[in-house]
Formats: structure tokens, sequence, C-alpha cells
């Protein structure tokens, strides 16, 4: 059977096959192309497996209200589509199991092969933080539920505002506050930074300008109220340092006490931030192993498990 792997949250989607892994920005909110990227996957035979957290989006009234939304959009092109739910089960329609899974089907995949390790996935959004120790401890767990237990931090690579992260910044020796606006995001930082490239900065910039350093430093000048003529290129940094120094400080904090309460021992990284937070942790980059599909783990992870259970 051939079977393609999709995950489709918020602001990407992204498909695994047989050949290879694509990551498409698609934000729901936007009038996504949602259902014309997937017609380019469709071909005789085909099976997917999807797994899913834009049900979220706030487009939707309602979470129930997005997962119908999605699974009809998924259906219009693969009818016989099966979605994975957080009980660890592939259903055929739509069921609130389904909101918000993607995190628990790469636990499934990955549970036995690196049993008792820590994976952390550091995506463009969010961070998971989950520990593989027992599948039957996570299922049925929410966002909500995550979100207090600390194993879902929302801060990521590229879509993170910088005030969710930062209230004030050192310039020239004075503590400034930042500007609680969309002036700028984790992409600049982490582009001025050098931990990304352009080609890697795949969402929209807030500012609708190009994704280069100069527009960056730009939107990060903005961040505290200035021109990057008036803080200079020194300044801009500051701000992205500032911000890096304490998105940083979040994820090494949740990591250590994620470890701590789960006694789990090597740390394993996906994520399209695996390589920056695997130096961070001293954990394993698992794109080593997986190549790409460590970029989209939750579509490579759907994917392997619908191949495991042939009949779901």
């Amino acid at each position: 059977m051939a079977v393609i792997g999709i995950d489709i949250g918020g602001a990407n989607l992204k498909v695994v096959t047989g050949d290879g892994t694509s990551i498409h920005y698609c934000p729901l909110w936007e009038q996504s192309p949602l259902r014309e990227i997937l017609r380019t996957y469709k071909s005789p035979g085909e099976q997917a497996a999807v797994v899913m957290s834009g049900e979220l989006a706030d487009c939707f009234l309602s979470k129930n209200e997005g997962i119908r939304v999605i699974v009809d959009a998924v259906r219009e092109v693969f009818p016989d589509a099966m979605f994975y739910g957080t009980d660890t089960a592939f259903h055929r329609s739509a069921v609130p199991e389904l909101a918000a899974a993607n995190w628990l089907v790469s636990a499934d995949c990955l549970m036995e092969r690196y049993s008792g390790c820590l994976l952390v996935d550091f995506g463009s959004t969010t961070t998971d933080i989950i520990p593989l120790v027992s599948l039957d401890a996570l299922r049925g767990l929410t966002d909500l539920r995550r979100l207090q237990s600390g194993t879902l931090v929302y801060t990521g690579l590229l879509r993170t505002t910088l005030p969710a992260v930062i209230h004030e910044v050192t310039l020239s020796g004075i503590p400034t506050p930042v500007c609680p606006e969309y002036f700028a995001c984790s992409a600049d930082a982490h582009l001025v930074l050098g931990h990304i490239t352009s080609e890697d900065y795949t969402t929209d910039t807030p500012d609708g300008k190009a994704r280069d350093r100069e527009n960056s430093l730009r939107r990060l000048s903005r961040v505290v109220c200035a021109d990057l003529e008036e803080i200079g290129e020194e300044g801009a940094c500051a701000v992205a340092k500032a911000f890096w120094g304490a998105q940083r400080s979040l994820l090494c904090t949740a990591v250590g006490a994620i470890r701590h309460t789960h006694g789990t021992g090597d740390i394993i990284c996906a994520g399209i931030g695996a390589a920056l937070i695997s130096r961070i942790l001293g954990g394993r980059d698992l794109s080593r192993e997986l190549g790409r599909g460590a970029d989209a783990l939750p579509a490579f992870a759907v994917r392997e498990v619908a191949l495991r259970r042939p009949g779901s």
C-alpha cells in the first residue's frame, strides 16, 4: 500500500511521501490553497494518513468546526483518508479526538526505538517536549493540559512575536522596554544571528517586506520604536540577542523540568530548529537519521504508524 503522511497545522502543511518531504506555508486563516496543494500529491492507489493541529486557527469558531473543515477538505482529495487521534487510533470521520494529535503520533512512532528518551520538537511556532516513557500516559492529552504541564511551550523558530518572550533590552547600557506590537518575529532574530538563512524564513514577514538581513534588522529596530539608522546594526542585533537569550532560557528550563519529572535519559531533537536546539541541549539531531523527515516529524510519523497498522 502506498501511503503519504500529511500534517495540517494552522500555518504549515507538511507532506511525507515515499519520495521525500515537503513543507508548504499554508495559513488556514487566509483562504489557504489546502485542497489545491493536496491535489498535487494525488495519484491512483495512494492512501492518505493525516494528523492535524490546524483546528485551533482563529478562522474557526471552535476546534470541532476546524476539525470538520479540515476533514472535509482532505476527503475531497483523498476520500478514504484516515485521521490519527489523541486516542492513538485512526478515524475515518471528524471526531473531537483529532484535535492536536500531531505531537502524539510522533511519540507513537518513536516510543519503541527511543524508549526512555525525551523528544524535543522545535518547530516554526511551538516546541513539543515529549517524554517517551509511556504511550498510555500521553493518550488523551489536550493542548490545554500540555500547556499546563509544560510539555507544550508556545514559542518557535519563525513565528513567535518578540514581546511574547522579552519585555526589555539593554541598548548602550540603558534598560529599554520593548513595544508590544507585531513589528518583528523570531525568524528575524534567528536570521540576524545566523541561525537560519533567508531560504529558511518561510513564513510571512510582519511588515510584508523582504526576508533578508537588512529588512530583519529594520523590523528588530521597530521593536524598540526606533529606525535602524537610530540604533544601528549593533542595537538591532542587541534586540535579537536578548530575544534568543530569553527563548533559549525558556526552552532549557522547560526541558529540565520535564526531564526531572519523568526521569528521561537522552534528548532527541526534531523540527526545523532541530540543529539549533540540539546544540543548546546537547541532544541528538534526528535529521541525521531521518533526513528531512525530522523537519516534518508528525507527517513522517503518521505515515510510519499507518504502514505498521495495515487495514486501519
